[in-house]
């Protein structure tokens, strides 16, 4: 059954480009099409497709066709190994783009190490996507995104100084390296403005009843909640939290998409999340436009599908700069990326293949509009 799926996905992306002959640019994408992700990961797809279309209409990179070979790893860690494995050994792909899940690009990372392909995370915020345990930077891993302790210290500044909210109470989730690390960097730095956590509770990715940790949440005396997860269970704890009767202010990193307003509704008031883009930048618009053109549906997963996208273009200058589409060239020329004018920032990699001096953004839910809008640009002290 997991090679039927796996090949399925493959195939209806490959027949959506025209039958190019063998002189391609392979280039891989793993996404969580199925599985808790599933939201992301299709917002990832369509707005690569979307890319390549572009670039192959253009006349391709260096004269030649992108050929776009894509797996689904159904969020599921050892889906994600086989995935980036096929590409690596039996696909030779030049380079690889997503997921956005950090265990899921951590798993994979010893495997494009090894076969020396660089890899673009889209939205894994977590340091050991591009540094291992020993604190070395893994040569084939890049991302596109900000990390977890720029998250963290990015919502504990501004409950802190933007809201003068002094009791933190946390939910995360115990299974997830990108719940952990926000979690992990929140309390350092809201500890380090003056604030206070007064609870601190734990689920598993797959529960759907946070009942029992809110009602802890709701005696601790907390002025703020802080929701450092993703997915699906993200609108239920909202949810759950106003049904008990907690309505204080609710802060979370960039698991915000809005898929949530189907599930949590007006309980969505008085919440505000990370994110990479402002949904509602006009330079933006154009890109959302094409996107339902394309796809008959808005664009709900915005940042991933903007940074999917990105991903893209700016593996497409790291090619023309290497003037080849041979991987370990190309990953030299990813980690010289400097300047590069993209769709939602201007690029530059440090020395740890992460974008240095990007500015985060804070978003706050309108349950007038039933949307998440710009509230402020925030870079913590």
């Amino acid at each position: 059954m997991k090679r039927v799926a796996v090949f399925c996905v493959v195939m209806s992306l490959l027949l959506s480009f025209p039958a190019w002959g063998a002189d391609t640019i392979k280039i891989g994408e793993i996404a969580t099409v199925t599985g808790d992700f599933a939201a992301y990961g299709v917002a990832e797809v369509e707005s690569v497709k979307i890319a390549v279309e572009e670039i192959n209409a253009a006349g391709g990179i260096l004269g030649k066709p992108i050929e776009l070979i894509m797996y689904d790893c159904r969020t599921r860690q050892e889906d994600m190994v086989n995935a980036a494995r096929r590409l690596v050994e039996s696909d030779k792909v030049t380079a690889v783009i997503g997921p956005s899940g950090s265990g899921l690009c951590i798993a994979a990372a010893p495997i494009f190490n090894r076969g020396r392909v660089p890899h673009l995370g889209t939205l894994p915020t977590n340091p050991l996507v591009t540094m291992d345990e020993q604190g070395k930077v893994r040569p084939y891993n890049f991302r596109i995104c900000f990390l977890d302790p720029y998250q963290g210290r990015m919502m504990a500044y501004f409950a802190a100084k933007d809201m003068n909210l002094v009791k933190a109470a946390i939910l995360y989730d115990v299974s997830s390296d990108y719940s952990q690390g926000q979690r992990e960097f929140f309390i350092s730095s809201f500890e380090e403005y003056g604030g206070k956590i007064v609870a601190d509770e734990g689920f598993r990715g797959e529960d759907v009843d946070f009942r029992s940790q809110l009602t802890n949440i709701k005696e601790s005396g907390a002025d703020l909640l802080v929701f450092p997860f993703m997915g699906k269970s993200l609108p239920l704890a909202v949810r759950q939290a106003r049904e008990l009767g907690i309505q204080q202010t609710i802060i979370g990193g960039d698991g915000y998409g809005d898929f949530m307003w189907e599930v949590a509704g007006d309980a969505l008031g008085n919440t505000y999340w990370v994110s990479h883009v402002d949904r509602y930048d006009p330079t933006l618009q154009p890109f959302f436009d094409k996107y339902k053109e394309k796809t008959g549906t808005e664009c709900q997963e915005f940042m991933n599908a903007v940074m999917a996208y990105d991903c893209m273009y700016w593996l497409k200058d790291a090619i023309e700069r290497a003037g080849t589409d041979d991987p370990v060239k190309v990953r030299d020329a990813l980690e010289a990326t400097k300047g590069l004018k993209l769709l939602h920032a201007v690029l530059t990699m440090d020395e740890f293949h992460n974008p240095k001096d990007k500015d985060g953004v804070m978003l706050v839910c309108d349950t007038t509009q039933k949307k998440a809008l710009f509230f402020k640009k925030v870079k913590p002290e």
